[in-house]
């Protein structure tokens, strides 16, 4: 029974994080300057810089931009991780709760 429930576990652990990686979600900072797109499995898939819209021998705001939108897709790649496990976890739970 255990080993049934533990093996069930499992498999929904790697659906689940396969089903992760498959959601992406984008940030930009500098009014699109730099966007970065990023996995709900917490992976940074991309980032694109828009020279135009910089000083691009300002090195220290392109760090500063680079830095913003990166965490503001991380946090948008978590609340989406959150969102998308705790769906899992409704399904989880006997109807009714405990």
């Amino acid at each position: 029974m255990f080993e049934d429930l533990l093996g069930n576990l499992q498999k929904q652990q790697e659906e689940m994080q396969q089903k992760l990686a498959g959601i992406s979600v984008t940030a930009d900072s500098g009014e699109g300057a730099v966007t970065v797109t990023a996995g709900a499995d917490l992976s940074i898939q991309n980032i694109k810089i828009d020279a135009s819209k910089l000083d691009t021998s300002d090195v220290e705001q392109l760090e500063d931009l680079i830095l913003v939108a990166v965490n503001e897709a991380l946090d948008a790649a978590k609340k989406a991780a959150a969102k998308e496990t705790g769906k899992l976890f409704e399904g989880l739970m006997p109807p009714g709760g405990f």
